[in-house]
């Protein structure tokens, strides 16, 4: 008889309860600026992030701990000319970042949440120089960490977030050889979320 009491209590605490834990798929889009640095001297290139997000929220009252995976791509790259002989081009382009962490919370009301984020990211850069003659192209991955904060909007299963993150990959390294070339990031991203 008391167990059936304990069973019934804790399904009236998560029926009371229907956020308690929850995940939730959405995606994401907004400003991205990619910033390289060598020997003190650095440069920035500017375009637009896209792509889906998938996490999990646990509720604990005025509290919410989550974890979070990202799958996103930009549109951010970088174009010179005439660098080794008259005509020639590079490209560095940006390319998929996939992020894996963490997130905490506190709901200022019962439907606004104010949260803190960080984990492991990791980026694609490539890179491709025409010679005037041939193209060629090589891309490798960069790792690093992100942090960022965000304010989330929920009503029901939808929720609207807009967060401010910052990624850094440390010093770029091709072929074991450290280049010197540091890689930072820094995006505005506003994002739709649904639960389930």
């Amino acid at each position: 008889m008391k167990q059936a009491v304990y069973v019934l209590a804790a399904a009236s605490a998560l029926v009371a309860t229907p956020s308690f834990a929850q995940a939730y798929v959405g995606v994401i889009g907004g400003y991205d600026s990619v910033e390289l640095e060598f020997d003190d001297v650095s440069g920035d290139s500017e375009g637009v992030a896209y792509g889906v997000v998938a996490g999990y929220d646990a509720n604990l009252g005025g509290a919410v701990l989550g974890i979070e995976a990202e799958l996103s791509d930009s549109t951010v790259s970088e174009r010179a000319e005439d660098i080794d002989v008259i005509g020639d081009s590079a490209k560095l382009s940006a390319g998929r970042d996939i992020y894996v962490g963490g997130r905490i919370g506190f709901k200022a009301t019962e439907n606004f949440l104010v949260y803190a984020k960080g984990g492991y990211t990791t980026t694609r850069a490539k890179l491709t120089y025409d010679d005037g003659v041939d193209v060629y192209s090589d891309s490798d991955d960069l790792d690093g960490y992100r942090i960022g904060a965000g304010l989330e909007y929920k009503t029901g299963p939808m929720g609207v977030r807009t967060e401010f993150r910052y990624s850094d990959y440390g010093d770029y390294k091709y072929d074991g050889f450290n280049t010197g070339i540091s890689a930072r990031r820094s995006q505005i991203i506003a994002g739709l979320t649904f639960g389930f």
